[in-house]
């Protein structure tokens, strides 16, 4: 049995114990399969290959983030290797390696709410602004910070390209042990509450200190913070114009960790409950790997149908579907597109992926370098729709 696995029938087990009125017992299983996983407080994550997979990285840690990690190499042996990151409270390095292709500024700032408070960091092109600047707002996933995925996605060199600011919300170990944005409970999934209440807030906050375009502000994520672009995508169709998700969920097919870790190994249906989460369409791109063993690749359809069935489709609206080859990759790209032709929903089924950023950079981690360059159609099709 894998250790996801063992890892979700654990959970289940102490639900049924729960129902059956022995809290005691249910404790005691908590507590065995989170101290298996390395997620209770005070306590080091398992060796890495035991350890229950949030995420799957399929190229080799790069130097900084193994540096940062407590210096673990593929030549350390395994006993002693262990995921240091995942300790409560240790400070991870945030200088990753440059990028002479992002040569614009990348500051760290911070954004507090009645909701709490999260830190941020923010990539600001090196060339002037002749107007009012796109901003894409990045979630990272679980175990990953600003810098990780900046480097992992080469957004910010994207961004230098184009123009944009990004923004990079991050997750605070309190609120989340390892560091995932807390997609699967409902207090969390909802407008003006929240994570989603300071991921807005702070989105406001860089639009009017930064200048930024208020009709060309967008959201993506990856894993954890793919289910939560979908969310805040869902929750303020009047503050992002498009949602990227990458090996994400559908909004509100979980309530809490139980049904969240069912929802990511049996996959969702787009339909039903959920759909009456969106009250309006918004335009949506999804990427998701057909081999991905962390969230079923199901997920990714079920978003497509989820952000598709939010309102009456026209007649004029066109579904294409084509099959097509990136590098080693294989894809199916479907895309639906209105009566002008512009592609206002897109879903990329990565045939034999995993779990990791398509196209991605080896300089951050859980990338897979192979494939479509998910940061670059991400960022043309957001362009694409406001202009």
């Amino acid at each position: 049995m894998k250790p996801f696995e063992q890892f979700l029938g654990q959970m289940m087990e102490a639900a049924r114990l729960a129902q059956a009125k022995d809290p005691h017992a249910a404790t005691e299983v908590i507590q065995k399969a989170l101290k298996a996983a390395g997620l209770l407080p005070g306590q080091a994550a398992p060796a890495a290959d035991d350890a229950a997979p949030e995420l799957i990285d399929l190229n080799a840690l790069p130097e900084w983030v193994r540096q940062a990690r407590g210096g673990a190499t593929a030549d350390v042996p395994k006993p002693a290797r262990r995921a240091r990151w995942n300790v409560p409270g240790r400070k991870r390095s945030r200088v990753p390696a440059y990028d002479p292709r992002a040569p614009g500024e990348f500051t760290q700032g911070a954004f507090q709410a009645s909701a709490g408070s999260r830190r941020y960091k923010l990539y600001v092109p090196s060339k002037p602004a002749t107007g009012p600047r796109p901003l894409i707002v990045m979630l990272h996933g679980c175990t990953q910070d600003p810098d990780d995925f900046a480097a992992g996605t080469a957004m910010n060199a994207l961004a230098e390209q184009h123009g944009c600011l990004v923004l990079y919300p991050e997750q605070d170990r309190s609120a989340n042990a390892s560091l995932c944005w807390n997609w699967f409970e409902t207090p969390h999934q909802q407008r003006d509450g929240g994570e989603p209440s300071l991921i807005a807030g702070m989105t406001r906050e860089v639009i009017e200190r930064w200048g930024a375009d208020p009709q060309r502000v967008y959201v993506a994520g990856l894993s954890a913070g793919g289910a939560m672009a979908a969310i805040m995508g869902a929750a303020y169709p009047d503050l992002y114009a498009a949602v990227g998700v990458h090996s994400g969920l559908p909004v509100g097919k979980a309530r809490d960790l139980i049904t969240g870790l069912a929802a990511m190994k049996k996959g969702a249906a787009g339909k039903g409950r959920a759909a009456s989460k969106l009250r309006q369409r918004v335009p949506v791109i999804v990427f998701h790997g057909d081999r991905d063993e962390v969230v079923h690749s199901g997920n990714g359809e079920a978003v497509l149908e989820q952000f598709l069935h939010a309102a009456p489709a026209s007649r004029d609206d066109a579904l294409r579907r084509t099959q097509e080859r990136d590098g080693d990759v294989r894809y199916t790209k479907t895309a639906m597109l209105d009566r002008s032709g512009r592609s206002v929903a897109e879903y990329w089924e990565l045939h034999g992926a995993g779990h990791a950023w398509s196209g991605g950079s080896p300089a951050g981690s859980y990338t897979h370098p192979a494939g479509p360059d998910a940061s670059a159609e991400m960022l043309r099709f957001f362009l694409g729709q406001t202009g």
